[in-house]
Parts: structure tokens; sequence; C-alpha cells
């Protein structure tokens, strides 16, 4: 992981990263270590399939301890407050329509370590969130998504 990459977040997301922090080494850290411990006990481990399906967990779990860590180390975060109300940023619900004549849509852009779309919540690494970024209400905006290009317009900015 690249030392100097930074996570913009807003504060609510950082505190749910510290919640899942902790609920990964109070919680679940002790339970697969106690599974571990159990499996042992089985015997023979070159054959023992719940060691080594815990072992395995243990390491999935170990690398996400790190990861989450390491986000919140190098959290950035993003008070939209002190931002143009009327620019699209971090921390801001923003609602769009697709030109010509689309129906609108609203996403409120997260970090990514925030990102849900099932609830509206896109990350500022999207192709949307990047083409979004930095303009104001009533701008058109060429946005490149994956499959081409789009074109949109603003009509609306709010915290979230």
């Amino acid at each position: 992981m690249a030392e100097d990459k930074t996570y913009p977040m807003t504060e609510e997301g950082k505190v749910k990263l510290e919640h899942e922090l902790e609920d990964l080494k109070l919680n679940q850290r002790p339970e697969i270590i106690n599974r571990i411990k159990i499996a042992r006990s089985y015997g023979d481990l070159s054959e023992n399939s719940e060691y080594e399906s815990a072992k395995n967990e243990q390491s999935l779990l170990e690398n996400r301890i790190k990861t989450v860590e390491h986000m919140l180390q190098y959290a950035e975060i993003i008070d939209s407050e002190k931002i143009d109300e009327t620019e699209v940023s971090v921390g801001k619900i923003v609602t769009f329509k697709e030109l010509p004549d689309e129906d609108p849509e609203s996403y409120t852009i997260v970090g990514a370590a925030e990102a849900d779309p099932m609830q509206g919540k896109i990350s500022n690494d999207s192709p949307i969130a990047k083409g979004l970024i930095g303009h104001h209400i009533d701008e058109e905006v060429s946005i490149n998504i994956p499959a081409g290009s789009m074109k949109v317009k603003i009509l609306k900015v709010e915290n979230a």
C-alpha cells in the first residue's frame, strides 16, 4: 500500500471504520483464535480441514485489520460545510440528470471505504463521482464511464 495515499472520508465514515476495527480485534480475532485452538486439538494438522479453514479465515481477518488501520492512519476527513455550497465534493449529495431527458438521480459522494451503491453512496473514485467533483449547480459535464461518455446537468448539491 502506498504510504502517501490518503483516504478521503466523512467523519461518519471514519467512525464506522473505527467501530469495524474494534469489532475485528475484540470480537472476531479471539473467535478465530479459539477455533484454531479447538481444531488443533483434533490431532493431525495435515488432514484437518477445520484447522485449514480457520487459518485461512485468520489470514483474511488480519489482512482486513491491516487495511482498516492503514485507511484510518491516512484518513483525510472532508468537511463539506467548508466547501462552496454549490460545488460537488465528498460528503455532499448531488442530483443530476443525464442529458437530454433522463430522470434525475441523486447520490451521496463518499470515500471508497464508505461506498454503498445500494444506499445511494458512491465512491469518490467511481467514474461518475470523478466526473462531478469540483463542478457546480447548473453546469453541464461530460463524464467518462466504462461504456463511453455521458453528458449530465447538475441540478442540486446539498450537504449530506
